[in-house]
């Protein structure tokens, strides 16, 4: 993608100074051919191709969140195993259940 971009600037940039140096062109008309034939088509160009890496960097931004998302939902609820609790550890006191 890059490699094409880089080659019309190339031949625009030459067509500019081409321009300019004419016997009868102008610096302004070196500008507009740069920029008309040049910096808008470029610019165009690299947008269209450049999509299919902003949508991946989007899709993962999201995926991303989503499992932070999940993360966060899953460290709110700490015994959510639904398995019975583990022991006291050695040397804690048992609580012990008082009738009323």
């Amino acid at each position: 993608m890059y490699l094409v971009l880089i080659a019309w600037f190339y031949v625009t940039l030459m067509m500019a100074v081409a321009e300019a140096l004419a016997p009868n062109g102008t610096v302004l008309g070196a500008v507009v051919t740069f920029v008309l034939y040049g910096l808008l088509p470029m610019a165009i160009v690299g947008y269209i191709l450049g999509t299919p890496a902003r949508k991946r960097a989007l899709r993962a931004a999201r995926e991303r969140e989503r499992d932070q998302a999940k993360a966060a939902a899953s460290a709110a609820e700490p015994d959510a195993g639904g398995h019975a609790p583990a022991a006291a550890q050695p040397g804690a006191v048992t609580p012990v259940r008082e009738e009323p």
